[in-house]
């Protein structure tokens, strides 16, 4: 069988993105992995290790560290986008500058998120910026380091093309990590960007000392939120049902790796969003996204109030307690 594609660049050096390039690379193909600092990636070439974002897990020769833009993407056929949600505008600009025709390759957003400037899903953020390009999303419960490691993991590869999904679907599938097809972009990324918010609300649930009952409850709530959004927006509500939404929704609420649901244990134990992120290397996407989820909500007059809660502790300084009690005391309704 011929090879999906030829080379490969991972745009962004981060745990995902270095993940995905060594996944790549053991999957048989050239890789090129960029990151926007260039000493660091000169280190990550020297040491063949990320140790910043995934330590104890060798780089491969067959990834080479890039530090130029245009040389990362030129010769390339599949484009890996694993830029966090709040610098991908800049980074795409930096694409754009670099005058190479997108319209040949296949472009692969992995970054979760929604922009909180212009309300747009990261697929929508690309083709903004790059034009109308063949373009897919990856999405599903991921943890870095569990995939780095040859753990068995699952994810969805989603295009409004079949065609493209299944290429992509090809490139990344092994023994090891078992990729799905799926046509509804929208649902993928909708529920790849809020899970992130829920799961900051079952980290608090944990920082508070509330069991398995109270964590339920978020999750299942917290999908509700998610479909409504969703299906407000054009997805299919099969999706959320799927990896892409319960799959990547448990994961991240009950995964102690999850950085999103630590995040919110620290906001539960009582320190401020400040010094969290102050002591983080790692993006934890839902703090961002939580701005453009409830603006979203709001423009489109949809009920998310367990998300609404979040954005008050995290931008308003409540007290998680407060907004436990307030989300437990609201009108009630029927299921």
């Amino acid at each position: 069988m011929a090879k999906p594609f030829e080379k490969i660049a991972v745009i962004g050096d981060g745990g995902w993105g270095t993940t995905l390039a060594i996944h790549l690379a053991k999957n048989g193909f050239p890789v090129h992995l960029w990151g926007p600092f260039p000493h660091y990636v000169r280190q990550m070439s020297k040491n063949r290790y990320n140790a910043k974002f995934l330590p104890g897990v060798r780089i491969p020769k067959e990834v080479s560290l890039v530090e130029d833009l245009k040389e990362a993407v030129q010769a390339c056929d599949l484009i890996v986008f694993a830029i966090p949600s709040q610098y991908a505008p800049a980074v795409l600009k930096d694409l754009n500058k670099t005058k190479v025709n997108f319209s040949e390759k296949v472009f692969v957003s992995v970054t979760k998120g929604i922009d909180d400037a212009t309300l747009r899903r990261m697929s929508e953020l690309i083709t903004t910026e790059l034009g109308d390009i063949p373009l897919a999303v990856l999405s599903g419960p991921t943890i870095a380091v569990e995939v780095a490691k040859g753990i068995p993991s699952t994810a969805v590869a989603a295009s409004k093309d079949l065609k493209i999904a299944k290429r992509v679907q090809a490139a990344f599938n092994s023994e090891t990590f078992r990729i799905y097809t799926n046509t509804d972009v929208v649902g993928v990324e909708i529920g790849g960007s809020i899970k992130n918010i829920i799961a900051l609300a079952c980290g608090i649930c944990d920082g508070l000392g509330y069991g398995t009952n109270t964590k339920a409850a978020i999750l299942t709530r917290g999908l509700a939120e998610i479909s409504r959004l969703g299906k407000a927006l054009g997805a299919k509500p099969k999706t959320f049902s799927g990896l892409s939404g319960l799959g990547d929704l448990a994961t991240t609420c009950f995964s102690p790796r999850s950085r999103n649901r630590t995040v919110g244990e620290k906001l539960g134990k009582g320190q401020t969003i400040k010094s969290i992120l102050s002591s983080m290397k790692m993006v934890a996407e839902g703090v961002e996204t939580v701005k453009g989820v409830v603006k979203l909500s709001k423009k489109l007059n949809i009920d998310m109030p367990i998300s609404q809660e979040i954005y008050h502790i995290i931008y308003d300084n409540k007290k998680p307690l407060q907004a436990v009690t307030d989300l437990m005391t609201r009108k009630t309704k029927a299921e």
